[in-house]
C-alpha cells in the first residue's frame, strides 16, 4: 500500500516528464489520460474478479499466478493514480476559478468508481498473508483516498445536472466496498485471529484453598487421603447428525470441524475433547470422504485468509451486498433516464456505461459465487425452506474444484544427468538465472491419485486405531504420537548397520538417501513389478520426488537443516561421476543406476571423504543395495511406509503460517496430510491430554 501511494504521488507530481515526448503525443495523453487510467483500472478489476477465487486450484500455474499478482498490484496503483490526477485537475480548476463544464461533472461522476475499484472484488483481498499484516496501513489509505474522492464530489455540488447527486450513490457503494476490504484484512491478521481464538485464562483448581482445607482437616485429627478424579471427554455428536454418505452433509461437517481446527493455522493448541471427537468421526470414514472433508476445510481457510468471506457470509454482509447493488443499479437507471447525451462525447458515454454495467455484472457474479460456495451449503442446511428454493443453484457445488489436486516432482538424478538441457545457457549465466531456471526446468506435476490418498489414509488410520486401543487398555500417553517424532532414522539404521553407532541422522540427510535409493530401485524395477507392488512402486516414486521438491524449492516447509547444502554437494558428486560414463540414447538413467550400484562400497563413504562434503550419493547406493536384496513386495512395502512416515513428520513440523502460504498457490499435499493427521489426533498441537486432574479430599 505504501509503495502504491508513493509511486502514485510521484507520478502525479512528475507529469511534466512527458515533456520529452513530441507535442502530438503530449496532447493526446493529456486529453485521454483520465479515460485510459480508468479503463485500465476497470480491466484489472475484471481480471481479479474472474481469477481471484480460481487461484485456490490454479495457483500452481506460474503464468496465472503472475497475472493475478500483476493485476493485484496494478489495480490499486492505477486507481490511486487516477484519483490523484482527478484531484489535482480539480484543484487547479478551483485556483483558476473556471466554471464547471459538463465534462468536468462527468469526470467527477467517474471518481467514486475508483473507490469501488480500490475496495476490490470479494474473491481477493490479500495476495499473500503479509498483506493482512498491513491492514492499518490500508486503513490510512482508505482515509486519504476517500477524502480525495469526497473533495472532488463536494466541489461539483450542486452542479448543473443530476450527475453530482448520482455520484453520491456510487460513492456510498465504493466506501462500503473499501471498508469491507480493510475490515477483511484486519480480521485475517494473524495476531487478531489468534486473539479471537484464545479462550479465557484458566488458572485451574484452587490449589491454595484445597491445601488449606487439607491442612485444617489433618489438624483436626482426620486421616486425609486425596483421590484423583479426571475429566472425561465430552464427545460432540455432529457426526451422528451428518452421515458420511451425503456430500453436502460432509461439507457441513467440514464447516463445523473448521471452526475448531482453524486454531492450528495460528499455532494454537487443541483440547482432548476436540481430538477424541474428531478421531472417532474420521475412523468411521473412508479415504475419499476423509480427504473431501479436509479439502473443504482448507477451502474455507483460503477464504478466511484471502477473501472477504468473514464479512460477506454474515447477515451484515448480505445487507451491505443488497445496499451496494441497489445503489449501483439505481445510478444506472437514473443515468439512462436523466442523462443529457448531447452534452458528452460518445467515447465518454461508452466509458460511463461500461463502468456502470461492469459494476453491476461484478455484483451479480459475486452473488453467484456466494451461492455456490461451501459457506452457503452449510448455511442452507440450517434453513430448509430457502434450501429447497435455491437447490438448483447449489446442486453442483459438491463437485467443484477446491485445490489443484496435484503435487510437484523434482528428481535429483534427472538434474545430474541433464535430461533437459538449458536453452540459451550463456545468456542465463550472464543474468545469474542458471540455478533458478534449473530448479523450475526440472519441476513437473502429477495428480494426487485416489490410490495415494488411500495409502496415506490407511497408514494413519491404522496408527490412530493402535493408539486408541492402547489408551483403552489403560496405558499412559507419554507425549506426542510417535509419527510426529519419527523421521525414519530407525528404518535407515535397520538397513545400514554401518550407521548403528552414528549419531542421529538428520531429516534432510535421510530424505536425500531414501530419494536416491528409491529412484534406483524404481528405475531397475520398472516394467518388472508384480501387480501387488506396482501401486506402491508408482506412488512411492511420486512421494519421493515430491519430498525432494519441497527440500529444494520450499525448504521452509521442512524441519530446519542443511538440506540445500547436502543437495548441492550430492549433485556435484553425481555429475562428476556421470561425466566418466558414455551413455547411449534411451538408456541414460537405467545405465546410470547400474553404474552406481557397481561401485564397491565396502568402506563407508564418511571414512573416505570426511565430513566436510555433505554428499550422500554413495550412502544412498549402500541403502539401495540392501533394499534390492529384499523381494519386490517387501521392498516396496518398506519404501512406501518410510515415505508416508517422512511425509507425516514433515507435515507436523511445518508451521501453520507456512501452510497458509501454500493455499494461495493451489495447495500442497503436505497441508492436507497435516490437517488429516490433526483430525486423527496425530499432532503435537494436542497438548491437553486428560484435562484437569481434579483432586477430592476423603477424610476418615
Amino acid at each position: 500500500m505504501s509503495f502504491t501511494a508513493t509511486s502514485a504521488l510521484i507520478y502525479v507530481e512528475r507529469r511534466k516528464l512527458f515533456d520529452v515526448f513530441p507535442d502530438d503525443v503530449k496532447q493526446a495523453w493529456k486529453k485521454w489520460e483520465v479515460q485510459c487510467l480508468i479503463l485500465f483500472s476497470l480491466m484489472f478489476q475484471v481480471v481479479l474478479v474472474v481469477l481471484g477465487h480460481k487461484r485456490k486450484y490454479l495457483g500452481k500455474r506460474t503464468r496465472i499466478r503472475f497475472l493475478i499478482w500483476s493485476a493485484y498490484i496494478l489495480a490499486d496503483w492505477v486507481a490511486t493514480v487516477a484519483l490523484g490526477v482527478l484531484s489535482q485537475d480539480t484543484l487547479e480548476d478551483n485556483k483558476q476559478g473556471g466554471d464547471r463544464t459538463a465534462m468536468k461533472e462527468l469526470m467527477s461522476f467517474w471518481t467514486p468508481f475508483l473507490l469501488l475499484h480500490l475496495g476490490g472484488p470479494d474473491t481477493i483481498t490479500a495476495y499473500a498473508p503479509q498483506d493482512n499484516e498491513l491492514w492499518l496501513r490500508h486503513l490510512v489509505g482508505l482515509v486519504i483516498q476517500t477524502g480525495l474522492a469526497l473533495y472532488i464530489l463536494l466541489v461539483t455540488l450542486p452542479g448543473s445536472s443530476w450527475l453530482p447527486i448520482l455520484s453520491i450513490l456510487i460513492f456510498l457503494a465504493g466506501l462500503i466496498k473499501f471498508l469491507e476490504r480493510t475490515l477483511a484484512l484486519r480480521l485475517a491478521n494473524t495476531d487478531r485471529l489468534r486473539d479471537s481464538m484464545l479462550t479465557s485464562p484458566d488458572p485451574g483448581p484452587n490449589y491454595a484453598k484445597f491445601m488449606e482445607e487439607y491442612t485444617l482437616k489433618k489438624a483436626w485429627g482426620f486421616s486425609v487421603v486425596t483421590n484423583e478424579v479426571r475429566e472425561h471427554p465430552i464427545l460432540i455428536d455432529d457426526e451422528v447428525s451428518y452421515p458420511a454418505d451425503d456430500a453436502k452433509k460432509l461439507i457441513s461437517v467440514a464447516h463445523d470441524r473448521f471452526q475448531r481446527f482453524k486454531r492450528l493455522f495460528v499455532d494454537l493448541i487443541l483440547s482432548f475433547q476436540d481430538r477424541d471427537s474428531s478421531q472417532s468421526y474420521f475412523l468411521s470414514l473412508d479415504s475419499g470422504q476423509a480427504f473431501k472433508v479436509v479439502e473443504v476445510e482448507l477451502g474455507l481457510a483460503f477464504d478466511m485468509f484471502y477473501t472477504k468471506a468473514p464479512i460477506v457470509y454474515s447477515m451484515a454482509g448480505c445487507i451491505l451486498r443488497v445496499f451496494t447493488f441497489s445503489c449501483t443499479f439505481l445510478a444506472l437507471i437514473f443515468f439512462v433516464v436523466l442523462c443529457e447525451r448531447d452534452k458528452y462525447r460518445i467515447i465518454n458515454l461508452i466509458l460511463t456505461y461500461l463502468l456502470l454495467f461492469v459494476a453491476i455484472i461484478m455484483e451479480i457474479y459475486a452473488v453467484i459465487i456466494q451461492l455456490q460456495s461451501d459457506w452457503m451449503v452449510h448455511w442452507l442446511r440450517k434453513h430448509h425452506k430457502i434450501r429447497e428454493y435455491l437447490n438448483g443453484t447449489c446442486s453442483e457445488v459438491t463437485n467443484r474444484r477446491r485445490w489443484s489436486n496435484s503435487m510437484a516432482q523434482y528428481n535429483l538424478l534427472s538434474v545430474c544427468l541433464e535430461e533437459r538441457p538449458a536453452v540459451c545457457y550463456q545468456f542465463q549465466r550472464l543474468l545469474g538465472l542458471v540455478e533458478f531456471r534449473e530448479k523450475h526446468r526440472y519441476k513437473t506435476y502429477v495428480e494426487v491419485s485416489p490410490d495415494l490418498k488411500t495409502l496415506i489414509f490407511d497408514h494413519f488410520k491404522k496408527f490412530a486405531t493402535f493408539q486408541k486401543k492402547k489408551k483403552f487398555a489403560g496405558e499412559n500417553e507419554p507425549g506426542p504420537p510417535a509419527l510426529c517424532t519419527r523421521r525414519d532414522s530407525l528404518a535407515l539404521k535397520r538397513f545400514l548397520s554401518e550407521w548403528t553407532n552414528q549419531e542421529e541422522i538428520e531429516f534432510d540427510q535421510s530424505l536425500l538417501m531414501w530419494h536416491i535409493a528409491t529412484d534406483i530401485c524404481y528405475c531397475l524395477d520398472e516394467g518388472h513389478s508384480s501387480s501387488d507392488s506396482s501401486l506402491k512402486h508408482r506412488e512411492s516414486k511420486h512421494l519421493s520426488d515430491y519430498m525432494l521438491h519441497l527440500l529444494v524449492l520450499h525448504p521452509f516447509t521442512l524441519p530446519i537443516g542443511i538440506g540445500l547444502i547436502r543437495f548441492r554437494d550430492t549433485c556435484a558428486e553425481a555429475k562428476q561421476f556421470f561425466k566418466e560414463i558414455k551413455f547411449e540414447k534411451g538408456e541414460k538413467k537405467s545405465k546410470a543406476c547400474d553404474k552406481l550400484l557397481q561401485v564397491n562400497t565396502e568402506v563407508l563413504p564418511l571414512k573416505v571423504k570426511g565430513d566436510r562434503s555433505k554428499t550422500v550419493l554413495f550412502d544412498a547406493c549402500i541403502l539401495a543395495k540392501k533394499l534390492r536384496a529384499l523381494d519386490k513386495v517387501s521392498r516396496w512395502n518398506e519404501i512406501t511406509d518410510v515415505w508416508v512416515e517422512m511425509l507425516a513428520y514433515a507435515a507436523t513440523h511445518c508451521r501453520g503460517n507456512h501452510h497458509v502460504q501454500q493455499l494461495r498457490k493451489g495447495g500442497e499435499l503436505l497441508t492436507h496430510v497435516w490437517l488429516l493427521m490433526a483430525h486423527f489426533g496425530i499432532t503435537q498441537q494436542f497438548q491437553i491430554y486428560h484435562g484437569h486432574a481434579r483432586a477430592k479430599l476423603v477424610a476418615k
